[in-house]
């Protein structure tokens, strides 16, 4: 049995090289990592804030100005970049970095780049385990930001707390997938890089679009990234709703297990019964996912 295996690793916000062994454990299912999380304690309600959006719709940018934000108010942000992986060599550029470069040497910021591993949705296993990781370390914040949009990106609803969509006036064309399917996961719309013609126009269309569906309304937000426009208001939003899918926590519980389980065994898993599952163990003191999973894998 391996040391770790023995003794749970200590892994704290304060202590980068800590979160980044145990990042690199997880990832690489290294020796302990099993051990690892399932001893993993989360001392305090860590918003995970997923970002979501088409190529080139500035996700990147927009994550470093609401960094700029949460750490001149004093909170510790962690940011998982998912860059793709492609289909020939497996590789993956991971690139986002480089946009968030103003961060790199930052006591409060730590950021890590991963690719999808296959995963089409962008979000593998291993995505939901290394933000586990990360809550479990005491940051104040959680970004992910995850590549693409449409159907499979409804993964997402089972990793966030909030999930802002980010898109570009010319992103009009993706009306219909709006509307078969991210509108059921997105707390808010961003439409980033607003100075650009007919952004008044798509911004009109969608909240006539979000004004169909039932339930709470979902704001819609202008900015232009690269300038600072309209940050503040994403980031008070954020600061201010961090218990906005309270109510849908089996659910969410329900997506990251039959991930992680998919991940295990590839069998058919009923995710109908998963979710009376997990609605059934939240009632026990000390419910741990991953002991959770381990019944099922």
């Amino acid at each position: 049995m391996s040391p770790a295996a023995n003794k749970p690793l200590d892994i704290s916000s304060s202590d980068f090289k800590s979160v980044a062994r145990a990042l690199t454990m997880v990832e690489n299912d290294l020796d302990g990592a099993d051990d690892l999380l399932k001893n993993l304690r989360f001392e305090k309600a860590t918003p995970i804030i997923g970002i979501t959006g088409p190529p080139g719709a500035g996700k990147s940018t927009l994550v470093n100005a609401l960094i700029s934000y949460l750490i001149n108010i004093g909170n510790k942000t962690a940011v998982l970049a998912i860059d793709p992986t492609s289909p020939f060599n497996f590789g993956s550029l991971l690139g986002d970095r480089i946009r968030m470069v103003n961060h790199f040497n930052s006591p409060d910021v730590f950021i890590r780049s991963l690719a999808t591993r296959g995963s089409l949705g962008g979000l593998s296993a291993k995505t939901i385990e290394m933000t586990d990781v990360l809550r479990a370390a005491g940051f104040d914040y959680v970004l992910v930001e995850t590549v693409g949009v449409g159907q499979s990106e409804i993964e997402i609803a089972g990793l966030a707390d909030i999930t802002l969509v980010v898109l570009v006036p010319e992103s009009g064309d993706e009306i219909q997938n709006i509307k078969s399917g991210l509108m059921e996961i997105a707390d808010a719309f961003i439409i980033n890089k607003a100075d650009r013609e007919d952004a008044d126009l798509f911004a009109n269309n969608l909240e006539k679009i979000i004004h169909q569906k039932e339930g709470p309304e979902i704001p819609v937000f202008k900015t232009i990234a690269t300038n600072n426009d309209g940050i503040d208001a994403i980031a008070q939003f954020i600061t201010s709703a961090q218990n906005i899918k309270n109510t849908r926590k089996e659910f969410l519980l329900a997506e990251k297990a039959y991930k992680l389980i998919q991940e295990k065994r590839m069998a058919s898993i009923d995710k109908k019964k998963l979710r009376l599952d997990i609605a059934e163990a939240l009632n026990d003191e000390g419910f741990n996912l991953y002991n959770f999973v381990s019944k099922y894998a």
